[in-house]
C-alpha cells in the first residue's frame, strides 16, 4: 500500500494526501513540449485540447499545440507572438481571454526595441482565434517594476508576482481584486510561513494556491482567515532541482510546473561508456539539464 504525504486543510477541513510517497514526475510530451530547448510556464484551455507553453532563451516566445488521439500536434507560435519577449501564458477558467506578459512597447510603431520592464497584456478568444493584445491598463501595470506569472480566478481576481514593488523588497505575490469594471489597486499577498511567493498559481475557485519560493514548491489554502501556512509540497518535487511555473489541472488531479531536473528520469550506464554520436543524441535530448515541463500525479480540491 502506498505511504501518503500528508497537508493539513485550514482549520475545519480533513486531511488530504498531495502526493503518492515515491511518486516520480514524467516529462509532458517529450519531443513536443519537452525538448532539449527551454520550456516553462504551462496553461491550458478549458477543455484540456489546447496546451500553451513559453519557450526560448534568448528571446522567449508564446507556443500551442492541439491535442491528437493520446498525443499532441505540431507547435506552433502564437500568432501575435514571435517578435517581442512574451512569455507566462495563462488561458483564463472560462477560456474567453489568455493573459502574459510581454516587454513589447505600449504603441506599436516600426524601429522600435523592448521595454525594460515586462506588462501584464491579454488577448481575447474570438471565432477565428486570438485578438491582438491589449495592455492591461489601470493600477496592476506600473512602470517602477515588471510583472510576472498571471493568473485570473472564475470571479476575475488577479493573482501575479513582481520585485520591489510598492516598498516592498524582492519578489512577492500580489493580488488584485476585479471589481465588474477593472482591477482594484494590488495588495501584497502576506505570508510570514515562506520567504517570498514567486509564480503564484490560484485556483479558479480560489481555494488555494501553489507557488514557487526558493527552488521549491509550497501550497496554502484559503479559508475563512485568509491564507493558510504555506506547505512543502514535498521531495517527490522538491529535488534540489530549478523549479518553477506550477500549474493545477481544473480537477485537481496533475501538476504541471518547470524543472531542469534529471535525477530519477535519466541516467548514463556507467558500464557503457558514451562514444561522441552518443553523446550528441544524450546532449539533443530533452533531459540534458535545461528546463522542461514535467508533470505528477497529486490530489488537491477539484476547482470546477
Amino acid at each position: 500500500m502506498k505511504k501518503l504525504l500528508l497537508l493539513l486543510l485550514p482549520m475545519g477541513a480533513t486531511a488530504q494526501h498531495i502526493l503518492d510517497s515515491g511518486a516520480v514526475p514524467s516529462l509532458f510530451a517529450p519531443g513536443v513540449v519537452s525538448t532539449p530547448f527551454e520550456e516553462w510556464a504551462t496553461s491550458f484551455s478549458p477543455d484540456g485540447h489546447t496546451v500553451y507553453w513559453s519557450q526560448g532563451a534568448v528571446y522567449w516566445t508564446l507556443v500551442s499545440a492541439e491535442r491528437q488521439g493520446e498525443g499532441w500536434g505540431a507547435p506552433r507560435v502564437l500568432p501575435f507572438s514571435g517578435a517581442w519577449n512574451d512569455t507566462d501564458p495563462f488561458v483564463s477558467p472560462d477560456g474567453r481571454k489568455m493573459f502574459f506578459i510581454s516587454n513589447r512597447p505600449l504603441v506599436a510603431a516600426p524601429g522600435q526595441t523592448g521595454r525594460q520592464i515586462f506588462h501584464i497584456w491579454y488577448v481575447d478568444r474570438q471565432p477565428s482565434g486570438w485578438s491582438e493584445p491589449h495592455h492591461l491598463d489601470g493600477p496592476v501595470n506600473i512602470e517602477t517594476a515588471s510583472c510576472y506569472a498571471p493568473c485570473v480566478t472564475a470571479s476575475g481576481d488577479l493573482y501575479f508576482c513582481s520585485r520591489d514593488r510598492d516598498g516592498h523588497q524582492g519578489m512577492n505575490g500580489f493580488y488584485a481584486h476585479w471589481n465588474g469594471q477593472g482591477y482594484d489597486a494590488p495588495s501584497l499577498i502576506d505570508m510570514d510561513s515562506v520567504a517570498y511567493i514567486q509564480d503564484p498559481f490560484v485556483a479558479a475557485n480560489g481555494s488555494y494556491m501553489v507557488f514557487a519560493c526558493e527552488n521549491e514548491l509550497y501550497v496554502s489554502f484559503h479559508g475563512g482567515a485568509g491564507w493558510s501556512p504555506a506547505r512543502k509540497l514535498g521531495p517527490e518535487i522538491n529535488a534540489g532541482d530549478g523549479i518553477s511555473s506550477p500549474y493545477v489541472t481544473r480537477d485537481g488531479g496533475w501538476l504541471y510546473y518547470s524543472s531542469n531536473r534529471v535525477r530519477g528520469l535519466y541516467k548514463r550506464d556507467r558500464d557503457h561508456a558514451l562514444d561522441y554520436k552518443g553523446l550528441l543524441r544524450e546532449l539533443q535530448s530533452p533531459l540534458n539539464g535545461t528546463g522542461n515541463i514535467l508533470k505528477i500525479r497529486v490530489h488537491l480540491p477539484s476547482a470546477t
